[in-house]
């Protein structure tokens, strides 16, 4: 029965309730349905989905029939905690067949992630955004095996990233953004979640430096851990990941099949000062955003291999030394911000032709000389250059002559190393490859 967007309020009857225990099929999300929903206890033995998403629903969170395949019961207004749904005795010894779990945007929910996700192994999407919980993540989701999308954002969670998360090693999106998480990030996410497409730990208080295990990721086109307390340079390889190299596939949606069709990814990215949901076009967008964390050293000349990055945010921070000339490479860049630094040097000629570009920050560094003419660059906000000391349009200080044969004649290269980093990340290579050759040492 599909009744959604149908206009339907008040108060949903008992009577139907019962009847709809008969259904495989419920959908009235999208109403202005009030009132709370009964134990759900279908009396399908083979499979059934439950669309209640975007209602005025409230009262605590029913319990989930074994039966249901996938249960959106998003952007309502239920209380209490979740355990009350997942946790119950009674389907400890039973086959839940649950693979598509919607809970996010109930503001009225409170409490832990209940720890008991061992009794439902054949999830594969999980969403608890938005959803008012706290406490640590649990040891359990470890145990989903068949997970492929971890939706956790914009909660109180706290702790460290429970080592019992690199089982899951189908997870394509992992979202843990705007919580309060600490510790380091794991290498275990680049060497174990090879699947990995987003990742995203925006807003916590992450410390360490980036791991380059990172770099293992091949697959990954979206890297958020903004706003955070990591240290350390940039690590050069992430030049090598492939997802920000080759421009994404236009025919590939993300999505994942369960037994009635196939569940579209979403997911929110801040891109260009603003955050956006993406969801049928999530697969052709990329984006690295490492800003707001205590980062030093340069601007990673391999960055410039990312000819596919469509966004990158590296503001405030601690860098210094130049924009590399071959920043004219990275020919899909449509969001670049390297304000908040201590860069210097003269702003490139070859970011003229970067054709995409229609977000640009420079603010707040050491750059001077003057803003090479072009209609791509002076068309930007002078916003977007204050805090330097540059000359030339769109700023209203006009360039001497001698900052003009400077223009034209200057080159600067960014040469300054950060020894100690490189050769770390050397030997972090030299020691990936041996073991993936797996040659035999032998001693004479």
């Amino acid at each position: 029965m599909d009744l959604s967007q149908t206009r339907i309020s008040d108060v949903i009857p008992n009577w139907f309730w019962k009847l709809s225990t008969n259904f495989q099929y419920l959908n009235l999300s999208h109403n202005q349905i009030s009132g709370g929903v009964p134990d759900m206890q279908f009396n399908s033995s083979y499979f059934c989905m439950i669309y209640l998403s975007s209602n005025k629903l409230q009262g605590p969170l029913p319990r989930i029939s074994s039966s249901v395949t996938e249960l959106d019961l998003s952007n309502n207004l239920f209380s209490g905690d979740i355990s009350h749904a997942l946790c119950d005795q009674k389907i400890h010894h039973v086959e839940n067949k649950l693979e598509i779990l919607h809970l996010g945007d109930n503001n009225g929910l409170s409490g832990n992630i209940s720890d008991c996700w061992m009794y439902w192994p054949s999830l594969k999407v999980i969403n608890l955004n938005n959803a008012n919980l706290i406490g640590q993540i649990p040891n359990s989701m470890g145990t989903l095996y068949k997970l492929e999308s971890l939706h956790l954002r914009n909660n109180g969670l706290s702790g460290h990233i429970p080592v019992s998360l690199q089982n899951c090693t189908m997870l394509s999106v992992m979202d843990l953004g705007l919580n309060n998480i600490v510790g380091s990030l794991p290498k275990w996410m680049g060497t174990r979640l090879s699947n990995l497409m987003f990742l995203g730990f925006r807003s916590n208080k992450l410390s360490g430096k980036i791991p380059h295990e990172l770099c293992y990721l091949d697959r990954l086109q979206i890297l958020d851990i903004a706003h955070n307390n990591l240290f350390g340079t940039i690590p050069r390889c992430f030049g090598k990941l492939k997802g920000m190299i080759t421009k994404p596939s236009s025919n590939n949606i993300i999505s994942y099949s369960f037994y009635l069709g196939v569940f579209i990814e979403n997911a929110f990215v801040v891109r260009k000062g603003r955050e956006d949901e993406y969801s049928t076009i999530l697969r052709l967008v990329t984006g690295l955003d490492l800003s707001n964390n205590n980062l030093s050293g340069v601007f990673p000349l391999q960055l410039t291999h990312l000819q596919a990055l469509q966004s990158l945010n590296l503001s405030t921070n601690s860098l210094k030394g130049n924009i590399p000339k071959q920043i004219e490479n990275m020919t899909m860049l449509e969001s670049f911000d390297l304000s908040m630094n201590q860069l210097s040097g003269n702003i490139r000629q070859g970011m003229s032709s970067l054709t995409f570009l229609n977000h640009l920050n420079l603010s707040y560094n050491n750059f001077s000389g003057k803003i090479p003419t072009s209609t791509q660059l002076q068309s930007m906000e002078a916003s977007s250059y204050i805090g330097n000391q540059l000359c030339g349009l769109p700023l209203l200080k006009n360039c001497t002559e001698a900052e003009e044969i400077m223009h034209k004649g200057t080159t600067s290269y960014n040469i300054e190393e950060d020894t100690d980093d490189h050769e770390e990340e050397e030997k972090y290579w030299i020691r990936s490859w041996i073991c993936r050759c797996h040659w035999p040492i032998v001693g004479m």
